[in-house]
């Protein structure tokens, strides 16, 4: 369903799809899991299938409802690249983002080679709509890969999330890219992240040039640590990217 989020970088979530499997490390704990699987077997809950995937062709038509701009977190309980989502499923959603083009659309993903391919041939190697945010979850340095795979897709939009932050990602080339979110984990079993993984990213960013956003330190609840990293918080955003014509309305 469609509502506000809490999240800190975005104003709401639309997820046309739930549900996803484990793909690494950064799945072990994974917050839409623990959540959806309360809910298993209780009869007439958008979640009594617990986390198994599930299609919402219902939902698709829902920005469409929103007059108001904004920033929608596409699928924030899934991933619209897993295997198992038929390609006209994908085509519909991307269909329903660019009809309703006046939001500002992010989409994550752990299966960037998927997302990488789908985007190629969805526009034929043209250049990704700009109010189509495209990015990858990295949590360390072994998943960096997925960073080559975002560079490969035609897009001023591409954006990097390091969270759950679980070690140090080291050199890493942020050419292209145009934010970058880091934070740690948060829920039962959260595994710290050391202050110097985070700053380390902020100077590459700052050399780089990308936005840099520091949204949590994580802990039991997503809020323990709070936002602050080297005495301050960093709420990078990248205006640049924001097409013209919902520039007012978000800003």
């Amino acid at each position: 369903m469609a509502q506000k989020s809490e999240i800190e970088w975005t104003d709401a979530t639309w997820n046309p799809v739930t549900g996803c499997t484990k793909v690494g490390p950064g799945c072990d704990h994974c917050y839409a899991e623990r959540f959806a699987e309360r809910w298993r077997g209780i009869k007439a809950h958008p979640y009594e299938q617990g986390f198994d995937l599930r299609l919402w062709p219902s939902r698709l038509s829902q920005p469409a409802h929103w007059k108001k701009p904004r920033m929608i977190f596409v699928n924030s309980m899934s991933d619209l690249f897993h295997k198992d989502i038929p390609r006209a499923f994908i085509d519909h959603v991307f269909d329903a983002m660019e009809a309703a083009n006046w939001h500002v659309y992010q989409v994550l993903t752990k299966r960037s080679s998927l997302m990488r391919n789908y985007v190629r041939q969805r526009y034929d190697g043209g250049r990704v709509p700009l109010h189509i945010w495209l990015g990858v979850s990295v949590e360390d340095a072994a998943h960096k890969g997925r960073i080559e795979h975002l560079r490969q897709i035609n897009s001023d939009a591409r954006f990097i999330s390091f969270e759950p932050l679980l070690g140090p990602i080291g050199e890493v080339d942020l050419s292209g890219i145009a934010w970058a979110i880091v934070g740690g984990e948060s829920g039962p079993g959260a595994r710290p992240m050391d202050a110097a993984w985070a700053t380390d990213l902020r100077l590459i960013c700052e050399r780089f040039g990308v936005a840099f956003f520091f949204k949590q330190w994580g802990g039991a609840r997503p809020k323990s640590g709070g936002r602050l990293l080297e005495g301050e918080e960093w709420n990078g955003f990248p205006w640049q990217i924001v097409p013209e014509a919902i520039m007012a309305e978000l800003a």
